[in-house]
């Protein structure tokens, strides 16, 4: 039976919802503890990527559990909306931390919201993307509900991504602080609100049950679907690439572009890249498609991400400081990880009937806990990375606060610069080359592997 319009919907406002929230964590809690609350800069790296390593056992396990669940509302829906109730409330308390706590206190309270923040998250990511492959039916379904989703999913990110520094200066009252604090409250509210109606909407096809399998079973099938590995590996090379520019980005206008109007500029060039990147997955990503394959778009994006950072970087050094000339370059970077957003997904859902093929178990669950996994362990290692960045270039609280103009040293720009552009450019081209040494999952390998799973 096919999906319904209803169920497209549903599922869409659900990824919209769900990415909302991902994205004004990853983003913004570096800067909400570093540059507002003062926190120390490679406490705050070190708390991001610990909270990433904890996830390295979370997530498999959570992916175990849901697929252990039996309920009269299936095994998805009810992680789905606890999970997301939970975290919902974390995000809020993550970002209204009490005024009174400084130095040590602070620290630990960023530490124990971050992790029960990425622990939360799981709860409902898992079960979220999971929900795939068990009511599709594969091939074009699939890649359309998939497409579907991340494209939504970026609309979700683009929404962050463009109203942030817009209202939280409105909501505070000019008082950053207070204003993530309503931003967050806001959004949690929104992430429910999307997350129920998707509940009451989706319902999870007939399937074919079995035994669920223990913790080491489930690793041991991960290590030996070499596929699901290698779409891994390309996942977190890609993210941690463009977390590594998000985290840096606002950074870059307030004190390397400066002056009075830096977070219209900010805004500005955002609101352009979340543009960009929808468009990407709704439309060029469809029309590459009926040109060339899947594996072949991947490649292609990847060339438009490196041309994009290298011409941006070419500019930085040439200090270019015009916003409008930095969108060139941010366009090409923008399309291709908007491509890259629905294929590493669609990529991952295909090797769901690989395994099932190969290891004679169709673990959904398991698969798409790695990509949860993956995702958060990308934007914890991108998350050091920028903090040794903000300690190498001295940038911090203190740096040309009252001012808020260009003061950085041609040292610590440079430094800035390099880390913004040359990172992710080394990034991508070692995902495609990994990628292309093991990735064999091709279309026509696609269509057998689906035949062989039909005939039993």
């Amino acid at each position: 039976m096919k999906l319904t319009g209803k169920e497209k919907f549903a599922y869409g406002l659900g990824a919209v919802g769900k990415d909302m929230v991902y994205m004004l964590s990853a983003t913004y809690v570096l800067y909400y503890y570093e540059d507002l609350l003062g926190v120390n800069t490679i406490a705050m790296g070190m708390i991001l990527l610990i909270a990433r390593i904890f996830d390295a056992f979370n997530d498999p396990i959570m992916g175990v559990v849901v697929a252990k669940t039996r309920t009269r509302f299936g095994k998805f829906i009810p992680w789905l909306f606890i999970g997301t109730v939970l975290n919902a409330v974390i995000l809020f308390l993550m970002f209204a931390a009490p005024p009174a706590l400084t130095g040590s206190g602070l620290v630990a309270y960023a530490a124990i919201f971050y992790i029960l923040w990425g622990v939360t998250y799981t709860m409902m990511d898992i079960p979220f993307w999971s929900m795939i492959p068990a009511f599709t039916q594969g091939g074009k379904e699939r890649e359309g509900l998939t497409t579907l989703a991340r494209s939504c999913a970026g609309v979700g990110s683009a929404i962050i991504t463009v109203v942030t520094m817009i209202l939280v200066p409105i909501l505070g009252g000019g008082n950053e602080r207070i204003g993530f604090r309503n931003f967050a409250l806001i959004i949690a509210i929104l992430f429910i609100l999307f997350t129920v109606i998707t509940c009451l909407c989706i319902r999870e096809k007939e399937n074919v049950d079995v035994d669920s399998p223990s913790v080491g079973q489930m690793f041991r099938a991960l290590l030996a679907n070499d596929q699901a590995m290698t779409i891994v590996v390309s996942i977190v090379l890609i993210n941690c690439s463009l977390y590594i520019t998000s985290n840096l980005l606002i950074y870059f206008f307030k004190y390397d572009i400066g002056g009075a109007d830096w977070n219209g500029s900010y805004v500005l060039f955002n609101a352009f890249g979340g543009g960009v990147q929808i468009l990407s997955m709704m439309l060029f990503y469809p029309l590459f498609r009926k040109f060339i394959d899947s594996i072949q778009v991947f490649y292609v994006s990847i060339g438009l991400a490196v041309f994009g950072y290298g011409a941006l970087f070419v500019m930085m050094l040439s200090g270019v400081r015009n916003v409008y000339l930095l969108l060139l370059p941010g366009f090409f970077v923008f399309v291709a990880f908007g491509m890259l957003t629905v294929l590493t997904t669609v990529f991952l859902a295909n090797t769901v009937d690989y395994g099932q093929l190969k290891n004679n178990r169709r673990d959904e669950s398991v698969i798409f806990s790695m990509q949860t996994f993956v995702v958060k362990l990308a934007s914890g290692v991108a998350a050091m990375i920028a903090s040794l960045c903000l300690v190498l270039a001295n940038i911090n609280k203190d740096t040309s606060d009252s001012q808020a103009v260009a003061a950085l040293s041609s040292r610590s720009a440079i430094i800035l610069r390099m880390t913004m552009t040359v990172l992710p450019i080394l990034g991508m081209i070692f995902a495609a080359l990994y990628f292309r040494r093991k990735y064999i999952l091709t279309e026509e390998k696609m269509k057998e592997i689906t035949e062989q799973i039909q005939r039993g």
